[in-house]
């Protein structure tokens, strides 16, 4: 596919979902960041009824630093992987307070030496929480229709976001970290796709034509 047809693509999406964006409630950087740790293999609308409660009590790295891990264990219970993430969050929230003196770290080296926090979680606090996109966040939205489209053929997360930043341009990475969501969940779906009213179907490589 040619960067004609890949900025094409982009655009149309852009223009179908004009006020896609990040679906996770969050207020500070911090929050963001434990949001999304919340949010893997779970769905952003569980996290969002989940943390409101949760960030009541405690908002801070200090805060979540010294909560007892039981009860960060319940309070996140709904998002499931509970006490795997209470760990990730409890540790990570350390690091930050005695490392960082309580600021989330604005790299992605920094944030993926964090507990529970792998590429994609990096990719998206540097977008949302600093508004400096480094990547592409490939979710299972966003890898299906990397797919599908045939931006890429891996199945690798990793190796898939390395075709993508190879054909996209730098400067459509903050709208391509949210339009391919909004399209996975709203037309492009992993089950019964509608097709017949896709804004793109003219580019993809999984239509029969």
């Amino acid at each position: 596919m040619n960067k004609k047809d890949i900025i094409k693509i982009i655009e149309i999406l852009k223009s179908t979902y004009p006020d896609a964006k990040c679906s996770l409630d969050f207020t500070t950087p911090f929050e963001m960041l434990v949001a999304v740790i919340l949010s893997a293999q779970c769905t952003d609308e569980r996290v969002n009824k989940t943390t409101p409660s949760l960030f009541s009590k405690y908002s801070t790295p200090k805060d979540f630093a010294k909560i007892d891990i039981a009860e960060l264990e319940q309070l996140i219970h709904p998002c499931g992987f509970y006490k795997n993430k209470a760990k990730s969050i409890k540790e990570t929230a350390k690091i930050i307070e005695e490392k960082y003196a309580g600021k989330v770290p604005e790299t992605m080296e920094e944030l993926m030496a964090l507990p529970g926090v792998g590429r994609k979680t990096a990719n998206v606090v540097m977008l949302e929480a600093f508004n400096k996109p480094q990547g592409i966040a490939v979710d299972t939205h966003c890898k299906r229709i990397a797919n599908r489209i045939g931006f890429s053929n891996k199945k690798e997360p990793e190796k898939i976001e390395q075709d993508l930043l190879k054909v996209i341009p730098k400067e459509y990475y903050k709208d391509v970290n949210h339009i391919l969501i909004w399209h996975g969940r709203n037309t492009c779906m992993a089950r019964n796709p509608n097709c017949a009213n896709c804004s793109i179907k003219d580019f993809c490589k999984s239509i029969k034509k």
